[in-house]
């Protein structure tokens, strides 16, 4: 494990203003409460000050607004959040793997493998694929055909990657996960459903996570793509054809139908559903639970929760809910002459 690092090494790093022994050493990160005599913490907002005071930890991160509740030795910074991730990546870096193939493995003849790659046991790369640098790919995974993993990225146990797929440097793949399968592609013909071949790919790019069983549908013809630096939660649902722009963020449990096209910087809260077909533009927030039936054209923070009911009479409230502010302001224009009225009788 790295370190210690004393207080004055760690803002040499990474910057901060201190406040406080420099001396002071430092072991590991730990929280509010449960931080001990050799870890630093973080102070995430003031109303936290009673826990900062009855904490036993060796220093904190906080705000300047907030560098006085406290005489513990301190780094003060703009954004303790993203300092203290940055300290606790100091503490906790990523090792790269050990390079070898587990006996148990089965790599195809033909498929490219990195010198310094990682395959555990019983995981397949299969024909055609290409595993680049320090690539680790953990036990019972399965790389398909023609697929292209780049450098120092991980897939952690059972990750199925299907047939033709792509993922960007520095990808993390975590279990469960299955990129590639086939879209929800299908049409009707006489009361039965036919399959549309799901010819596309999953394309995905640098720096992008993907938590524990999420699921990520080819395209049909083409490719589902994942830009850089996205960052996708356990349990997701994304649909053939969809786009996710860049340093876009989905919490757990969200369900993309298909076609659907997010922007950049975006932030979409848990459980919530987005429908097939839209497009949302950068820099959205979508909160928790949030039904979203039609496109979003402006940036800004988007919530709605609303109770289900027949078909027919939801969208008829529907409406009604969104004339809501138009009949307040007919209601209220209304009242003003009913007042004037009354006084001029």
């Amino acid at each position: 494990m790295p370190g210690p690092f004393t207080l004055a090494e760690i803002v040499s790093q990474l910057g901060g203003h201190l406040l406080g022994d420099p001396s002071t050493l430092i072991r590991q990160v730990g929280s509010l409460e449960r931080a001990s005599a050799e870890q630093i913490t973080f102070l995430a907002s003031p109303r936290h000050r009673p826990k900062l005071l009855a904490s036993r930890a060796a220093a904190v991160v906080l705000s300047p607004e907030a560098q006085e509740l406290t005489t513990l030795p301190r780094i003060v910074c703009q954004d303790p959040n993203l300092y203290f991730a940055r300290v606790s990546r100091l503490f906790n870096p990523t090792s790269p793997p050990e390079p070898a193939i587990h006996a148990s493995a089965q790599i195809a003849g033909n498929a490219r493998i990195a010198l310094s790659a990682r395959i555990d046991a019983g995981a397949v790369v299969a024909e055609g694929a290409s595993v680049g640098e320090r690539v680790w790919i953990g036990a019972g995974s399965y790389v398909g055909a023609g697929s292209t993993i780049g450098d120092d990225s991980r897939l952690y146990p059972s990750v199925v990657l299907y047939h033709g797929c792509h993922l960007g440097a520095r990808a993390i793949i975590h279990s469960g996960a299955v990129v590639g399968a086939d879209g929800f592609g299908l049409a009707k013909d006489e009361g039965r459903w036919v399959k549309i071949p799901q010819i596309g790919r999953v394309w995905i790019g640098d720096d992008v996570e993907v938590g524990a069983n999420t699921t990520i549908d080819r395209g049909t013809i083409d490719d589902t793509v994942i830009e850089d630096g996205v960052k996708l939660d356990n349990q997701i649902q994304i649909g053939h054809n969809v786009r996710i722009g860049a340093h876009t963020a989905i919490a757990g449990c969200v369900g993309i139908a298909g076609s659907t096209q997010i922007g950049r910087h975006c932030a979409i809260g848990g459980a919530a559903m987005i429908i097939g077909h839209l497009r949302i533009v950068d820099h959205v927030t979508i909160s928790a639970g949030t039904m979203v039936s039609s496109s979003i054209h402006q940036p800004g923070t988007y919530t709605g929760i609303y109770p289900f009911d027949d078909n027919s009479s939801w969208v008829r409230n529907a409406v009604y809910v969104r004339q809501l502010e138009k009949l307040a302001d007919r209601i209220r224009i209304l009242e003003m002459r009913l007042e004037g009225k009354d006084k001029n009788d």
